[in-house]
């Protein structure tokens, strides 16, 4: 059963007008994407731009009430935002909404900056969306890529159970629990305890890098290449760096690593500099 949005017209039958009619309510809709529910908002440009949230709001109870429950109790959720500005209040109500009907919001999708933080402050796991840009040519040959997002910047701790992806690199002033996961296309910076997993060059740029205050890490990633922290591991007070290198993923000391090494293309990894000579 699909829910048919109302049709708002202010028309004054005196007057002829010839513009589009335009739907002031735009479609949400919910559904399967194999094991979870996706909940689909529409996009900024599909709804009127006086559209109150209140609003929006009713339609999404008014498309649960109505909707033939098809979904297990307690299934989780994963709200896609798309370009929404959406705020920790919003994500609460939405959050409450979906639990009076036995799901469970766990992930948010979106491309908005600011509602990634929203959500993940929240607790939720969230997979930021890159705007579309225009891809951009090597300067060395013809291979075309595809520029990274602005670094999206987190001042919480990403808690147990949440999982943050962003098309850039990922700043985070608190902690990465364990059971907390930190995946980037770009570089992994936390400013607290590493101690969760971290997932750098996600699209497999083994340029980048991991730093933290303290790593801790259950896991670390770089591109393709994957370390475990040992069982016995010394603890160090000092900021520590993980990059790639031609015999995989090592740590090195944040205020050392520029002195002795520089990255090397042909190697796809970093290396000692007394080597690049």
């Amino acid at each position: 059963m699909t829910f048919e949005p109302t049709i708002s017209l202010d028309k004054n039958d005196d007057q002829p007008d010839s513009s589009p009619l335009v739907n002031r309510y735009a479609q949400i809709y919910l559904k399967h994407d194999d094991e979870q529910m996706l909940l689909v908002l529409p996009s900024q440009a599909e709804i009127s731009a006086d559209l109150p949230w209140s609003e929006t709001w009713q339609e999404l109870k008014h498309l649960l009430q109505t909707k033939e429950q098809s979904w297990q109790v307690g299934a989780n959720v994963c709200l896609v935002a798309k370009d929404r500005l959406l705020d920790a209040r919003q994500l609460q109500t939405i959050a409450e909404t979906l639990d009076d009907v036995k799901l469970s919001l766990l992930t948010v999708s979106t491309n908005r900056r600011q509602t990634a933080v929203a959500a993940a402050t929240s607790g939720y796991s969230v997979q930021q969306q890159a705007v579309a840009q225009p891809l951009i040519k090597a300067a060395t040959d013809s291979e075309e890529i595809s520029p990274l997002a602005d670094p999206l910047y987190l001042q919480s701790t990403v808690r147990s159970g949440v999982e943050i992806r962003h098309p850039g690199t990922i700043v985070i002033f608190g902690d990465l629990n364990p059971g907390g996961k930190a995946i980037a296309a770009g570089d992994i910076l936390v400013w607290g305890r590493l101690r969760g997993i971290a997932h750098a060059g996600a699209q497999g740029n083994t340029q980048c890098r991991i730093t933290a205050l303290q790593m801790e890490f259950t896991q670390l990633r770089i591109a393709d290449a994957v370390a475990r922290a040992p069982k016995l591991r010394p603890r160090r007070l000092s900021p520590e760096l993980a990059f790639m290198t031609t015999e995989g993923i090592r740590l090195a000391k944040t205020s050392e690593f520029a002195k002795h090494y520089v990255y090397s293309p042909p190697n796809g990894a970093w290396i000692d500099q007394n080597q690049a000579k």
